[in-house]
């Protein structure tokens, strides 16, 4: 029997909207393709599905138990600037929730591609007029770069592969 190798999440960095949509775009070929492994847990429809929630978040409106307690907020909007320029750490979790975070159903590609898109598309052209529950009041430009993070983190435990 053949040793397969757990693949290494990839380091990912989006400078635009269309960067991360294109890369989910190739990532749904590579999988359609039978060229795609997962150095995580998470599908690529539960990842783009994830990705895709938060965003609507940002314009929809936040869940009640999605609010830090405020010495958290107070350490997370004093390391925001850091964050939106290094990305994102893995293994993060949110405390009470089941799973540690929120939108992790599964979700079949052919409805998880265009939902990211469309939120994707939706925080190009337009700033949230909510509050992150984290990091506090956000200009256009930084929750765009908070939403590129958080796909650079997902979309990184995704990883393409030579054809069978």
């Amino acid at each position: 029997m053949a040793d397969r190798a757990i693949p290494v999440r990839r380091k990912l960095r989006f400078e635009t909207v269309d960067e991360a949509i294109a890369e989910a775009e190739r990532l749904v070929a590579a999988e359609r393709e039978g060229r795609l492994a997962r150095a995580g847990n998470w599908s690529l429809g539960q990842a783009l599905g994830h990705l895709a929630t938060w965003v609507e978040f940002a314009f929809d409106g936040y869940p009640p138990s999605v609010r830090a307690p405020l010495p958290v907020r107070l350490v997370l909007r004093a390391l925001r600037g850091r964050m939106l320029a290094a990305g994102m750490r893995p293994g993060v979790r949110i405390p009470r929730l089941p799973g540690g975070t929120l939108g992790l159903e599964e979700i079949p590609l052919e409805v998880a591609l265009p939902r990211f898109r469309d939120a994707m598309r939706r925080l190009q052209a337009s700033a949230p007029s909510r509050v992150n529950p984290a990091f506090g009041a956000l200009t256009h430009e930084q929750w765009i770069q908070l939403n590129l993070r958080h796909a650079e983190l997902h979309l990184g435990f995704q990883v393409p592969t030579a054809r069978p």
